[in-house]
């Protein structure tokens, strides 16, 4: 499961219940010692980066966290005890630009669950917030030293198939059932802990420790569920809000995951359209039906004959798998649809002789999928926040649901996104029921969503607004993920609202990025061959991101874990 996502419940055969858990509470007391704790800020050091990173990019990693003032503070581990253990969350603060048009500040959170917060301020830097407002990054609990959650990984790499056979459903079945096991023997008693209202309360304890009255918020994915959350607890703390890329108020952790293949289809579909439109340019298929037959035909020869990659060796060759991947990542992104185009024709080029990915299709996929994704961890937080709530228990459910999906939705992670996880087989019962969401005493925000986004599909950013009584921004024909520095027209109707209070008319749209400048077949716009020679993928895809340096992405290769 990309990393994400949602709130309620559904019912797929038999849940694994948490019926003893009590309802979520609001403020608690006897927190005057971490209200009023010192918060020591020093200049930020950066943590090393692994050997080998070239040096520009070691001086801008450098760069960015010397822009900073780092601190940690202490919150209850358990707040109904709040006279007992502690934990350790550590902050990060950009000071405000302009301190004589301070208006407090902004807390920023990258969604995850799980992500660390701590370097968000330093890349929101450069926005227009950062004149008027402290910037502040806030780690979710369980993801701050020394109090980190871990997962003990099971042996061997993680069964991972977009189009898995039967046999290899129960593969994936053992993993996520010793997933589990390993994450309940390292995180011990911290596990039931650590969640997203807990992680809300800590956000308030921050907020006290800093002498603030209220604070505003920028949150993305899974930060949107987070900012709700904490607007539904602390309302009177919450002045403006944004939720960026929301999820669903009323799905499943488990639906919230699976509508990421069912959104991956849809953008797969918007692509062979569009390339049957140019079948002169790319002999792909003079339908959408014709192209996709043409990439599963190709995925079926990568499955037996795989391309070695020797340019990123921790990839594995490229198979069906990894196929599928690359094509659920670069249809997102319009403006890359003709680099997909041509890796698929690479793809088939390279199989006859039994060849292997060239340098220049490895490098342009790395630059493509850079940037968005954290360091591959043996993280405990993000399984112990998506088992906060109940999942389905019926495996011959979860098995039926893989099989519909490996062959109606097999593009991005697949079958994959609709299996079972180490919540499946949840060994701790959450001590406290989730949120209900509601908006009674903070002010009207702003919910903004990609019209088909691939990691939280666009009908959680309607309902979310609907919940809460936001506005919406829709943005037309965009499937990336993350709005805010991405899209021009929504990034300044954000700005207004959170420097200036203006909110924009209800339901208000924003044009995407726009789709490659080639021309359909029949449009007098000429012939591939007539437009002159072809760049090679690196330097289109450094020409992409130049163009569009905040368009979201992923690896083309499955994690080990999630």
């Amino acid at each position: 499961m990309t990393a994400l996502l949602t709130v309620t419940a559904t019912v797929l055969g038999t849940a694994v219940t948490a019926a003893a858990a009590a309802p979520a509470q609001g403020p608690a007391t006897g927190l005057a010692r971490f209200h009023h704790q010192d918060v020591r800020w020093a200049q930020c050091v950066a943590p090393p980066m692994p050997e080998g990173t070239p040096q520009d990019e070691v001086d801008k990693w450098n760069e960015a966290w010397r822009s900073m003032d780092c601190a940690a503070i202490k919150v209850p581990k358990d707040y109904r005890r709040p006279g007992g253990d502690t934990l350790t969350v550590n902050l990060t603060r950009f000071r405000a630009k302009n301190p004589a048009q301070r208006r407090g500040v902004l807390f920023l959170n990258p969604g995850g669950p799980g992500v660390q917060a701590r370097l968000q301020p330093a890349m929101h830097k450069e926005t227009a917030l950062a004149g008027s407002y402290d910037l502040i990054g806030v780690d979710p609990r369980g993801t701050s030293r020394p109090d980190r959650l871990l997962c003990d990984l099971p042996p061997g790499p993680r069964p991972f198939f977009s189009r898995p056979t039967d046999a290899q459903l129960t593969a994936i079945e053992k993993y996520a059932r010793q997933n589990e096991e390993g994450c309940r023997r390292a995180g011990g008693d911290l596990r039931p802990h650590i969640s997203t209202a807990n992680t809300a309360r800590d956000m308030d304890v921050v907020r006290a420790a800093l002498g603030e009255e209220k604070i505003n918020y920028l949150g993305y994915s899974y930060g949107t569920y987070l900012g709700a959350v904490y607007g539904s607890l602390f309302p009177r703390r919450l002045d403006r809000s944004v939720l960026d890329s929301s999820m669903h108020p009323d799905w499943s952790y488990y639906k919230a995951s699976w509508q990421q293949s069912v959104a991956a289809r849809q953008n797969v579909d918007a692509w062979a359209a569009w390339i049957a439109q140019r079948d002169n340019t790319y002999h792909l298929g003079t339908s959408a039906a014709e192209v996709r037959a043409t990439i599963d035909e190709l995925g079926r020869r990568l499955e037996k004959h795989p391309l070695p990659d020797p340019n990123v060796p921790d990839a594995g060759p490229v198979d069906q798998t990894r196929f599928d991947l690359i094509l659920g990542l670069l249809s997102a992104a319009r403006p890359r649809w003709h680099v997909l185009a041509q890796l698929a024709n690479h793809f088939r080029e390279q199989l006859p002789s039994s060849g292997e990915v060239s340098r220049d299709a490895s490098e342009a996929m790395r630059l493509l999928a850079s940037g968005r994704e954290e360091p591959e961890q043996e993280d405990g937080t993000y399984t112990a926040v998506t088992c906060e709530r109940d999942w389905p228990g019926d495996l011959k459910a979860y098995y039926r649901k893989m099989r519909q999906f490996r062959d109606e939705y097999p593009y991005g992670e697949g079958a994959m996104a609709a299996a079972p996880t180490a919540c499946t087989f949840r060994s701790f019962t959450p001590p406290e029921q989730p949120v209900d969401l509601e908006r009674k005493g903070y002010p009207t925000g702003l919910v903004v969503q990609n019209e088909y986004d691939a990691a939280t599909k666009y009908e959680g950013g309607p309902a979310m607004a609907r919940k809460l009584g936001h506005r919406l921004i829709s943005i037309r024909d965009e499937g990336t993920h993350g709005v805010y520095r991405s899209n021009p027209c929504a990034t300044q109707k954000i700005n207004d609202y959170l420097l200036k209070g203006r909110l924009p008319d209800q339901n208000s749209w924003c044009e995407g990025a726009p789709r490659p400048d080639i021309p359909a077949d029949h449009s007098g716009g000429g012939r591939a061959e007539d437009r002159g020679p072809e760049k090679s993928l690196t330097s289109q895809a450094r020409s992409i991101i130049k163009e569009h340096p905040q368009a979201p992405a992923m690896k083309p290769w499955p994690a080990r874990a999630r």
